[in-house]
């Protein structure tokens, strides 16, 4: 093990926890509320919220503290706020909380992240597994051709269905054993969602994994030293896609993120 190595590991994993556990961090995420075309309320915020072919909408009136941007919500009460799917994707705040549109497969939500959050307050570290440099091993992705692009359904947290898109395979030997592994591509780099012997007792049920930007011939590095917890394990209110076939391993990765740990 270098030390280089294995302080990178850990100035990431130190990293991981203190996004997380921000104040409209991952932890703080208390609910994803599902809009519609007819304006309705939601639980806890002022005004009515709906969905059009522009974003979400509010009509609210500027002393409810709704601000879009820093600006509080015009007398008259209706506001657009484009989803972070839009380059000028909108954020809205009320008092603490923090309101995020998002748009998943052409549906709008609207999230709102509470610094009290119980799951945020009560945070304690993520437990992970020592840094082994010999969880780091080489790996080949060999990209799907254009007729093989796919986007494979699988169960997501919430219980629905989704496609899935994944652009190609990561091919790699551990113990003596060839393996592949399912990839999408996330910018440059390689993502991919993967379950192995001990997901469900030892780790979370299944677990993210990104890997660097391959090189021209497809060389780049499965480190399941950085394996890590999907957004769900740190809230409920997140949609997170299970492994697709092929990405269950037969072995105990024992390497990476385990489990949230709580006060």
């Amino acid at each position: 093990m270098t030390a280089t190595a294995a302080e990178d590991w850990k100035h990431w994993s130190d990293s991981r926890a203190a996004t997380v556990s921000s104040p409209h961090g991952q932890l703080a995420l208390t609910g994803t509320h599902w809009l519609e075309s007819e304006p309705t309320a939601i639980p806890g915020l002022p005004g009515l919220w709906w969905a059009d072919a522009e974003g979400v909408r509010v009509r609210a009136a500027a002393g409810d503290g709704i601000t879009v941007t820093g600006a509080p919500a015009p007398a008259d009460g209706e506001v657009l706020l484009r989803p972070d799917t839009d380059p000028a994707a909108d954020t809205a705040t009320l008092g603490g909380l923090r309101l995020v549109p998002i748009e998943r497969e052409g549906q709008l939500a609207l999230r709102v992240f509470d610094p009290e959050a119980p799951r945020r307050t009560s945070f304690a570290g993520i437990s992970a597994y020592p840094y082994a440099p010999e969880w780091a091993v080489p790996a080949v992705f060999t990209p799907f051709g254009a007729e093989d692009a796919q986007a494979v359904v699988v169960p997501n947290a919430d219980g629905k269905d989704r496609p899935l898109a994944v652009t190609g395979r990561v091919s790699f030997t551990v113990a003596g054993e060839h393996r592949t592994l399912t990839v999408s591509r996330a910018g440059d780099r390689l993502s991919g969602v993967i379950a192995d012997a001990s997901s469900g007792t030892d780790t979370y049920r299944f677990r993210f994994i990104t890997l660097p930007a391959p090189d021209a011939d497809g060389h780049t590095v499965l480190d399941f030293n950085r394996a890590h917890l999907p957004p769900c394990a740190f809230a409920d209110h997140f949609i997170c896609p299970f492994p697709p076939p092929g990405n269950r391993l037969d072995f105990a990765v024992e390497a990476g993120e385990k489990q949230v740990l709580t006060r």
